[in-house]
């Protein structure tokens, strides 16, 4: 297997003045803090979703750092965090090894962002009592099962991939190989990003350790238990969509959203999955404010 090594993968890594690495046990985290010094302002922790890594918040992170202390991980099985938690990738474990980190940073976070996968990771942490920020944002968020027989099909899927070891090296091979990797995330998210987004996005699917990862990762969500606890989250929610999104419907964001008592969706037009990256100061601006008032946002029907 082939693992990203911050000397090589990570030599020009984006804002990579605000990294650092820090042990929890079982895991050597990478995880950059941009802004005010932990304790002095209001903190954010932004976590990725599957397959990204803290490249994801190139953009985002340094203008959020303007107003908050930023923490923002590599998780476990992504990009140079190492180690695996106990119990391995499934959603809860993923939560609780973010709140070891958080705890050995000595963080409280005020907010909490999360994309896609990692917006259910975002949500778990708050319905399990890990973390009681003001309030939760969810970027083009992943948090209802994949419809009919997918539901079934995906995660059988998942870890047929995984327990083969041949398909993470042939996915690194054609991340090494030629063709438009622009094209492709593309084709996945309906995003345009930039093309030192493309080429991170290429190099980290270059290695097996990663793909490995991502895959494990999805082998093991169970977002059918994570759906029916979602009427337990009452801190306020904002569930922000691209409206060109190829990876997740409108459709599965609403029907969340509905399932929560304090949580609104607004649509981003034009935007794929990786909205955070097309337009980060977009993002930026809603996110400060909901910061600035919580508890502004309208709330939905409640689900009948």
């Amino acid at each position: 297997m082939s693992r990203a090594t911050w000397s090589d993968e990570g030599r020009d890594w984006p804002n990579r003045a605000a990294s650092r690495f820090v042990d929890t046990g079982r895991i050597r985290w990478h995880v950059q803090v941009l802004g005010a010094e932990l304790g002095t302002a209001p903190a954010v922790l932004l976590l990725h979703g599957t397959g990204a890594a803290t490249h994801s918040w190139r953009a985002l992170a340094p203008l959020l750092a303007a107003d908050f202390t930023v923490i923002a991980p590599d998780l476990p099985g992504h990009g140079f965090t190492t180690g695996r938690p106990t119990g391995g990738l499934a959603m809860p474990a993923m939560a609780r090894s973010v709140g070891d980190l958080l705890r050995v940073l000595g963080a409280a976070p005020d907010l909490v962002v999360g994309h896609s996968a990692g917006a259910a990771i975002a949500f778990r942490m708050v319905l399990d009592g890990i973390v009681a920020p003001n309030a939760v944002v969810g970027l083009n968020p992943a948090l209802m099962p994949f419809p009919g027989l997918a539901a079934k099909m995906f995660p059988t899927f998942a870890r047929m991939l995984f327990v083969n070891p041949f398909v993470p090296h042939l996915v690194a091979g054609l991340a090494r190989g030629p063709g438009d990797a622009g094209a492709y995330l593309q084709r996945a998210t309906g995003s345009r990003i930039d093309p030192v987004g493309v080429t991170l996005y290429r190099r980290l699917f270059a290695t097996s350790d990663h793909v490995a990862g991502a895959l494990t990762m999805m082998a093991a969500w169970d977002l059918d238990t994570f759906a029916r606890d979602l009427p337990r989250m009452t801190v306020p929610a904002l569930l922000l969509h691209g409206g060109a999104d190829a990876a997740i419907p409108l459709a599965s964001v609403e029907q969340a959203a509905k399932r929560m008592p304090a949580c609104h969706v607004q649509v981003l037009p034009d935007l794929g999955h990786l909205a955070h990256e097309e337009r980060p100061a977009d993002v930026a601006a809603m996110i400060r404010a909901l910061a600035a008032d919580p508890a502004s946002m309208p709330v939905p029907q409640a689900v009948s």
